[in-house]
């Protein structure tokens, strides 16, 4: 399969990208990135991107499976306007290209929550853009609700101030679907999905992301 990930960059596009280099099932690994992430592989190609001008390398937006793992926060996108930009311009207009162009399977990092009518900004703009790249009606179009996160030396405090109390009520026995995620076992599970789900729309929700 030829593979494209959009997000390679991120704690979960990283470990994604190491992981399809190590599959024989992944015959070629094609990243859409700003600027190089200094990694090289016989079948690993880069695509210098400009995120705001996707037509300029839509001749490399081929392949067999598409992973969408691009986002950012609130804080890093520096206001609202602008995460909604990377979270949800962006992907859709890579996803309309790829329904142009012939890709059949979406594999789309999502979030908790997801919903077009939620009132929380995250919530909805995740779900709108869940809604927006299945109104394309790819072949197989699956989607992933991952909770929190645990990202190799983060930075965030917050985030691991969260992961230690629900580590602690998970040992209680509370809250235990709610548990961290590695973003390396994250990362598997979306290697896996194209290879074992069939045609169609496909959640992983947050409680069967450990399972899968």
């Amino acid at each position: 399969m030829i593979a494209l990930i959009t997000g390679a960059t991120g704690a979960t596009g990283r470990d994604l990208v190491q992981l399809l280099l190590q599959d024989n099932q992944y015959t070629i690994i094609v990243i859409f990135v700003r600027r190089p992430i200094g990694i090289s592989a016989p079948k690993l190609f880069e695509v210098l991107t400009d995120f705001d001008n996707l037509e300029q390398v839509a001749g490399f937006i081929k392949g067999d499976v598409w992973f969408s793992c691009l986002g950012t926060t609130r804080k890093a996108a520096g206001s609202k306007e602008q995460q909604w930009h990377v979270d949800y311009g962006i992907p859709v207009k890579f996803a309309e290209i790829a329904k142009k162009n012939g890709i059949a399977s979406v594999v789309l990092l999502s979030a908790y929550g997801a919903s077009p009518d939620s009132n929380v900004f995250y919530s909805k703009m995740k779900g709108k853009l869940e809604e927006r790249i299945g109104a394309l009606a790819f072949e197989r179009h699956i989607i992933f609700r991952p909770g929190l996160l645990l990202r190799k030396g983060s930075s965030r405090v917050g985030e691991r101030v969260f992961a230690a109390l629900l580590r602690l009520l998970n040992k209680l026995g509370i809250a235990r679907k709610f548990k961290p995620l590695p973003t390396s076992l994250l990362a598997g599970k979306l290697a896996k999905a194209p290879k074992v789900l069939g045609p169609g729309k496909h959640i992983v929700a947050l409680d069967e992301i450990f399972s899968f």
